[in-house]
């Protein structure tokens, strides 16, 4: 079994030029990743990473640094065995703790190294990570996750039993691995974009096969969003499921304005409206303008706070991310709580959709959340080995093995 023999980061950034990925709170976008590198006695090497926005990926690459120390001279199949006791172990450490807990650049670095281990594994089996997932008993998928802080609302022994109520029916999901798993456009609508690059851009998502787009709001002036969600809407027509976006933008009570004079041109979900941590003010907004769902996740950084937002009814579409959350490792977590409330899963690709794309076969067939879709964002694809392939509006199962993050670093 291959040993890892070294440990090391790499700080990846990449400007992105006009105006793609703006957005009303992140104005001058610059895409990043905090990059653990495993190599191992037998030549294998592995690539784990954790999104950024360019400045401070070298502190997270500091912390991936310190708290990866422990994996030196480890078998990864002794590591993964028990992987939710070692990420534990890992979160816990009783000095860079303090600097989280469970959150920020430390939780980060923890999404890095675990998203690296689980790669060296598929690698070390051979297949992709997805084809790995699938083919664990429920008791083997448990005990990769840290369960701590969750017991009152799910326990060990319920995952367990929440992956076995579903086995007799996986067969009638599993058209998924030759169909693909459908894409939604993230970059028709960047907040810098004009209206025509906007108008023109949902123009060629449908052309391409999307039947879900997302358009950037967030402005001061809430006319402003809203003539340009009527303006989409007009472009694309009524079949095609719009999102609206706004990234944090406002405090509650803009909020509300905002997203009530929204609701008109019918939104499939209204994104990131609020403070990430502020659960009750997103529980007042679902409640303000239901039926239409809120989304949240790219910012909401543990399994303690998506237990949280589930218990309070304050989320009604699930965008747990694998890089912003301890990597694969609690993002299962995050989608069996999900599943057992039961809430929809359109996971936030902070990986460019690299590493979700193997998830989301995994959360469809094996514990059954609707097929939806999954974040399509193309700006990083020439930095990948194995850039996602999507065709006709649909991710295409990797074959590869892996978790598909191998970057060209050189």
């Amino acid at each position: 079994m291959p040993t890892i023999q070294s440990i090391s980061t790499h700080d990846f950034r990449r400007k992105l030029k006009d105006g793609a990925g703006s957005d009303a709170v992140h104005t001058d976008p610059c895409y990043g990743y905090g990059v653990t590198l495993l190599g191992t006695d037998t030549g294998l090497t592995s690539t784990g990473i954790a999104y950024t926005l360019g400045d401070g990926t070298n502190l997270v690459c500091e912390a991936i640094r310190i708290l990866a120390e422990p994996l030196q001279g480890h078998e990864i199949e002794e590591l993964m065995a028990e992987f939710g006791a070692v990420q534990r172990s890992l979160a816990e450490h009783p000095g860079v703790r303090w600097l989280g807990p469970h959150k920020g650049v430390t939780h980060l670095a923890l999404a890095s190294i675990t998203n690296a281990c689980f790669d060296l594994w598929a690698k070390s089996r051979g297949v992709p990570i997805w084809k790995l997932l699938l083919d664990l008993s429920p008791a083997e998928i448990t005990r990769l996750i840290d369960f701590s802080y969750l017991e009152e609302v799910l326990t060990e022994a319920e995952a367990v039993e929440l992956l076995q109520s579903h086995q007799a029916t996986r067969a009638e999901r599993e058209g998924v691995l030759k169909t693909g798993y459908p894409g939604y456009d993230t970059s028709v609508g960047w907040f810098q974009y004009s209206d025509e690059k906007i108008r023109d851009n949902a123009k060629v998502a449908v052309d391409a096969g999307f039947t879900a787009m997302k358009l950037k709001v967030g402005a001061k002036d809430h006319a402003h969003d809203v003539r340009r969600s009527f303006m989409v809407r007009e472009t694309v027509g009524d079949d095609v499921r719009i999102m609206l976006d706004a990234n944090q933008a406002w405090p509650l009570p803009q909020a509300i304005d905002a997203c009530l004079a929204l609701k008109g041109m019918n939104p499939f979900w209204m994104e990131e409206p609020t403070q990430p941590d502020d659960v009750s003010a997103h529980k007042t907004l679902a409640d303000k303008i239901a039926p239409v769902p809120v989304a949240v996740g790219e910012a909401v950084s543990n399994r303690v706070l998506w237990k949280n937002f589930l218990q309070a009814g304050a989320v009604g579409i699930v965008q747990a991310d694998c890089t912003r959350l301890a990597g694969i490792s609690e993002w299962l977590a995050v989608i069996m709580l999900a599943r057992k409330f039961p809430v929809h899963l359109v996971p936030h690709v902070g990986d460019m959709g690299q590493i979700h794309q193997h998830l989301v076969l995994f959360s469809h067939i094996a514990l059954g959340h609707e097929k939806l879709f999954l974040e399509y964002i193309p700006h990083l694809r020439d930095d990948f080995v194995h850039p996602a392939n999507v065709d006709s509006g649909h991710y295409m199962p990797p074959q590869e093995p892996g978790c598909s993050t191998d970057l060209h670093l050189a």
